[in-house]
């Protein structure tokens, strides 16, 4: 089955899964996880209309990342992965997105980094709801003093938060680890400790994205659904 294809069925998926809990199709984003295809497999992802490419490491995007650039329609990079503070330098400037910040000093070489370039760089605060020793992550009652002492950075814009819930054979076991980061994205901003409000939520894969979208997901993360590559769950 082409991408294509795969899109039009995952797509006909979210509107079901929008109609079910009152929202609207163009509040969902789609990153499709390309960390474990190839050149060719992004291109035609990109030809099919997923614009936003996500990465787990900077090792493999960067062939992928050189190779269409001069693509059209242009990709749009998310790093969805674990981020070394040594790697920032690689990142920062080539994705638009990085939903994986998770701790102070990841932070300060981000807005180092940023500064040094001028720009400021959407991030996702990632969140462990589900508390597993295996999974990255700020643990919940961290988050909003973490995001007070990141408010004033400059280099940084906190454009929601990001988890990912524990993988099993039923979507509904995910349900309360994606409502609790919407609670908390909510509490986060009641306390208003960021200079601007934080609406992202970036969760949900392949085998939970309709649960993420009805418990309100504005960025679901496909990969196994979407490129065909069954070990490129993300």
């Amino acid at each position: 089955m082409s991408i294509r294809a795969r899109l039009d069925d995952v797509d006909r998926r979210i509107r079901e899964a929008c109609a079910r809990s009152g929202r609207r199709r163009e509040e969902i984003g789609i990153v499709a996880v390309t960390k474990y295809a190839g050149e060719a497999a992004a291109r035609e992802a990109l030809r099919a209309g997923l614009v936003h490419l996500g990465e787990n490491r900077w090792q493999d995007a960067a062939p992928k990342w050189r190779a269409l650039q001069d693509e059209q329609p242009k990709p749009v990079w998310h790093f969805i992965g674990s981020l070394q503070t040594n790697k920032v330098k690689d990142v920062v400037g080539k994705f638009a997105y990085i939903h994986s910040l998770d701790r102070l000093s990841l932070a300060q070489a981000i807005d180092k980094r940023a500064e040094q370039l001028g720009i400021r760089v959407p991030c996702f605060i990632q969140v462990n709801v589900s508390g597993e020793a295996s999974k990255h992550g700020l643990a919940p009652e961290d988050l909003i003093g973490f995001a007070r002492t990141i408010a004033d950075m400059r280099g940084i814009a906190v454009a929601g938060l990001m988890t990912m819930a524990p993988f099993g054979d039923d979507p509904e076991e995910a349900r309360p680890v994606f409502r609790a980061l919407r609670n908390l994205r909510d509490e986060l901003n009641r306390a208003a400790v960021l200079r601007e409000e934080a609406s992202g939520l970036s969760m949900g894969m392949s085998n939970d994205f309709e649960v993420a979208v009805e418990e309100g997901a504005t960025w679901l993360r496909l990969g196994t659904i979407l490129v065909g590559k069954e070990e490129a769950v993300s």
